[in-house]
């Protein structure tokens, strides 16, 4: 099958992937959803997926270590009510999946919660809690967002390695402090399918790839280290040998002026926020808040607002998953709904939270594509795709000239936040003493503090810089991981 073949549908990959193989049709699929439906339910679905990932690591010189896997299963989800039974098996043929529905039905009519073994045809997980509702009808492909090409493909073993190689060799040449090089290489090829109760079936076929360079330098004893590092959906071949020195030339320059910062200040002051990666930030300290579970059991600090001013103006804020080739972009999310660009604040106004079905259902409002799972063992809950600031009209240069005292975060490494209050603490990666509007030195240990509610409504400057990251981004919830994409404007 030519993956590259512009006539060739995702739900004909799909078919040919996760049910011919295995002896299945769509009349299965019906049928698995008709078992449930023996039971009194509102609405059910059938999740396909098959996951084949590979990954490459360097360290000392050397690829250490390279793994290959592949993850498939099917996932079989009824909602009854705001309840929702669910069953997974890791293996794919019509014993396992008439037993996921039939343990499903089973969890759905005794309401309970738990996990149930079923000994046919490969193991079945179930369990019961909080669920949704499927929405809407037809299979058309809303986009073609990224090729269905398999990345793994794209290179053979001794590419792979050569690559990661060449990144040493560079960055080593870079600056002779430079002791110590790791970088790794990953690639996955994602198809899912699904069959809604409503007569829906979707598919969808994501490849995804993610180079990462880390650089350590030493001088006179001391030890620093810089990170950078990007990737998207596409073959592997997007890592050209520019794209990599940009990689290489970045970490290496991020660690080398750690190693001339001195100590953070402490206190309450203005910060300046860098473009790109910094919306990190943003993500967890509003993104999550702006998620319809949080807003639909209130446990968020942006709960019941709609409507409302909570942030300063000029302050837009969107989730898009349409954006072409970008890391957290989907043609279909997990729920087979189209992903679209859902304005969540604009000009400081909140206008709305990103919904799964199952919360669009019980708040009663439309989906806007955010379901998401991790894998077919999961049940979907609504995510981020791509979140970020638009831009504004300042130039970044005189934002920091604006400033009396205070940081610029240039880039920030982790950080975490309490939905129900807004709280976040980050930690930056790169950051400057700023003094009578003019850089001074680099800080060291500068960690953010804030409540991202309070913040929104202190933007007072946002800048013409509005860039996206690099494709780095994973953003962890419930357990489940998930790639995204992170950006702002210089702010």
């Amino acid at each position: 099958m030519n993956l590259n073949d512009p006539a060739l549908s995702p739900l004909a990959v799909a078919q040919a992937s996760l049910l011919e193989p295995f002896g299945l049709d769509e009349s299965h699929l019906t049928r698995a959803i008709g078992t449930i439906f023996e039971h009194r339910v509102d609405y059910a679905d059938v999740y396909f997926q098959t996951t084949r990932s590979e990954g490459w690591s360097l360290d000392e010189g050397i690829v250490k270590s390279g793994s290959f896997s592949i993850e498939q299963g099917v996932g079989v989800r009824a909602v009854a009510g705001d309840k929702t039974a669910f069953a997974y098996s890791d293996e794919i043929n019509a014993a396992a999946l008439d037993a996921a529905a039939r343990a499903t039905r089973t969890i759905a009519r005794g309401g309970r919660s738990g996990t149930q073994r079923v000994g046919t045809a490969g193991k079945v997980n179930g369990t019961a809690g909080k669920g949704g509702n499927g929405a809407g009808k037809g299979g058309r492909m809303p986009h073609r967002l990224y090729p269905m090409s398999d990345p793994i493909a794209s290179l053979d073993a001794a590419a792979k390695t050569g690559l990661l190689h060449r990144v040493e060799q560079r960055a080593r040449a870079k600056d002779p402090r430079v002791v110590q090089v790791m970088a790794s290489l990953s690639a996955e090829h994602d198809v899912v399918m699904v069959m809604r109760s409503d007569g829906l079936l979707a598919a969808d076929v994501r490849p995804l790839v993610r180079v990462s360079v880390q650089v350590i330098v030493e001088q006179d004893g001391r030890r620093e280290q810089g990170y950078a590092g990007g990737g998207g959906r596409f073959d592997l071949d997007y890592f050209t040998d520019e794209r990599l020195a940009g990689y290489v030339d970045e970490a290496v320059r991020s660690a080398l002026v750690n190693l001339e910062s001195r100590p953070a200040p402490a206190g309450v002051m203005s910060v300046v926020l860098g473009p790109g990666w910094p919306g990190v930030l943003l993500h967890e300290a509003i993104g999550h808040g702006l998620e319809g579970d949080f807003n639909r059991k209130k446990s968020s600090a942006f709960a019941g607002r709609l409507g409302e001013r909570v942030a300063a103006r000029g302050v837009t804020v969107v989730d898009d998953g349409t954006i072409k080739d970008r890391r957290g972009s989907l043609n279909v999310d997990d729920e087979g709904n189209p992903t679209q660009c859902n304005v969540l604040i604009e000009d400081g106004v909140l206008k709305g939270y990103l919904q799964d079905s199952l919360n669009a259902r019980l708040m009663k409002v439309p989906v806007t594509g955010n379901a998401r799972r991790e894998s077919f063992a999961h049940l979907p809950m609504p995510r981020m795709t791509n979140t970020f600031m638009y831009a504004g009209k300042d130039d970044p240069g005189e934002i920091i000239a604006s400033l009396d005292k205070g940081i610029y975060a240039a880039n920030f490494g982790g950080g975490q936040v309490d939905i129900t209050n807004g709280k976040f603490v980050f930690s930056a990666s790169e950051a400057y003493w700023v003094e009578n509007g003019k850089i001074q030195y680099p800080v060291k240990g500068a960690t953010l503090i804030g409540n991202g509610p309070d913040a929104l409504t202190r933007v007072t400057m946002i800048g013409n810089d509005m860039a996206l990251d690099s494709g780095i981004g994973v953003c962890g919830k419930e357990g489940q991981s998930v790639p995204v994409g992170v950006g702002q404007p210089t702010l």
